[in-house]
């Protein structure tokens, strides 16, 4: 069965999703304090979690239209890339080689997957 490129294309967006719901669950801790109700009704802790409802919408829509999850999933490891693209852009934290190596053998396993 050939995966579809829409359903590639959801998969990658979930991903870029999956990774902005990471920074808002962690900017939102560290502004939370100790009471539950700061986690509760942590503005950036709910859009968070829209975020990885999103994600799973877009899955539950990529495997409708088609796709093995052996292609598709390999996609959503994607968000590795995008957090530390993230975390670079937000926290200044620094890209070194050996992520962009390890960045490069993500996207060299997906096309042997996809394959």
């Amino acid at each position: 069965m050939r995966t579809p490129a829409i359903s590639i294309v959801f998969f990658l967006i979930a991903s870029l999703l999956g990774a902005v719901g990471q920074f808002l669950y962690k900017s939102g801790a560290d502004k939370a304090t100790r009471s539950l109700t700061s986690y509760v009704f942590n503005v950036r802790i709910l859009v968070g979690v829209v975020c990885y409802i999103a994600v799973m919408v877009l899955f539950v829509a990529a495997f409708k239209r088609g796709g093995a999850l052996s292609v598709l999933y390999p996609v959503y490891a994607t968000t590795f890339i995008w957090a530390a693209i993230i975390s670079l852009l937000v926290y200044d934290d620094p890209i070194r080689p050996i992520n962009v190596a390890g960045m490069a053998l993500l996207i060299g396993g997906m096309y042997l997957m996809g394959r």
